[in-house]
C-alpha cells in the first residue's frame, strides 16, 4: 500500500510579492464558467506562485497534490489525490480507497472516477482541487483517460486547477472548446509593464529600472524577481556608502571648524 507523504499535499506557505490581479481575475471567472483549469508554462514562470495566492484568496477548502515521478503509478496517484481532499472534507476518500481495493480495481481508471465522483457529491461545500507538476505523470497510460473522464463530472461546487510546464496531452485540453475548461499559458502568465513596476516598487526601487529589466527577462516570473532582487542589494549598498559618505564628509567639517586651543601668556 502507497504511504501518503503530508509534504505533498500540504499547500505552500511562501507567497508571491505582488497579486497580480488581472490574472487572478482571470482564474476567477474560469472556477465561475468552467469546472476546470490549466495553467501551463515553464518552470520559473509563477505557475505555482499564481495558485498559492488565488487559492488564499478563493474562499474555498483548497486541497493541494504536488506530484512526483513515483505518483505515475494510479494507485499513488489515488492516494495522495483522495488524502488532500480530506483535508478539506474529512475522511474523504475512505469509501473509495476501500471499494477499490476490496475489488483488487487500484487499476481501473473508470471505476475509480466513478467512485470519486459519487464520493465528492456527498457534500456541497465549494472545493479548489490544486495538482502541481502534472506534466511529470503525462507519459503515465491512465492519466489521459482519468481527467478526460474525471473533469466533466466533477459537481458544480468542486473546481479543479492544473498546473504544469506543458499543456496536457492533446484530447485534455481540448475540452476548452466545449467551454468546460480554462487554459492559461506561458505568454499569458509572462509579467506586464505595469505588474513589473509594481514588483520593483514591492523592493522599494524606481519604474525606470523595471522598464529595462522586463526587457531583459521577458516578464518571466522568477527571473525577474531575481533582478529586481539584485537591483535592490545595489540599491542598498549604494545607499550605506552614500551615508558613509556624508558620516565621513560631516566629522571632518567639524575637524576643521574646531577652534584651536589658546595658550596663556605670562603677565
Amino acid at each position: 500500500m502507497a504511504q501518503v507523504i503530508p509534504e505533498k499535499i500540504t499547500p505552500p506557505a511562501e507567497l508571491p510579492r505582488v497579486s497580480r490581479e488581472r490574472l487572478l481575475r482571470t482564474l476567477g471567472e474560469s472556477v465561475e464558467g468552467c469546472n476546470s483549469t490549466i495553467v501551463a508554462g515553464r518552470a520559473g514562470t509563477g505557475k505555482t506562485m499564481l495558485a498559492t495566492d488565488f487559492a488564499r484568496r478563493s474562499g474555498r477548502r483548497v486541497a493541494w497534490y504536488k506530484l512526483d515521478a513515483p505518483d505515475s503509478e494510479l494507485s499513488v496517484f489515488l492516494r495522495h489525490l483522495c488524502a488532500s481532499l480530506g483535508k478539506t472534507r474529512p475522511g474523504f476518500g475512505e469509501k473509495t480507497l476501500e471499494r477499490l481495493g476490496a475489488e483488487t480495481a487500484l487499476d481501473d481508471v473508470p471505476l475509480a472516477v466513478e467512485y470519486l465522483v459519487y464520493e465528492l457529491l456527498e457534500s456541497n461545500e465549494p472545493a479548489l482541487v490544486v495538482i502541481d507538476d502534472l506534466h511529470l505523470v503525462y507519459d503515465a497510460e491512465w492519466m489521459v483517460p482519468f481527467f478526460r473522464r474525471w473533469l466533466p463530472l466533477l459537481p458544480p461546487e468542486v473546481h479543479v486547477m492544473l498546473l504544469g510546464r506543458s499543456l496536457p496531452p492533446t484530447p485534455l485540453w481540448r475540452m476548452r472548446s466545449k467551454q468546460t475548461l480554462c487554459v492559461l499559458e506561458e505568454e499569458t502568465l509572462a509579467f506586464t509593464l505595469e505588474e513589473a513596476r509594481a514588483l520593483y516598487a514591492s523592493y522599494g526601487l524606481p519604474a525606470s529600472g523595471a522598464d529595462a529589466a522586463l526587457r531583459e527577462t521577458r516578464g518571466r516570473a522568477a527571473t525577474l524577481d531575481a533582478r529586481a532582487r539584485r537591483d535592490g542589494v545595489a540599491e542598498e549598498k549604494e545607499r550605506a556608502a552614500s551615508a558613509r559618505g556624508a558620516r565621513q564628509s560631516g566629522r571632518l567639517s567639524l575637524r576643521l571648524l574646531k577652534s584651536p586651543r589658546k595658550t596663556l601668556g605670562t603677565a
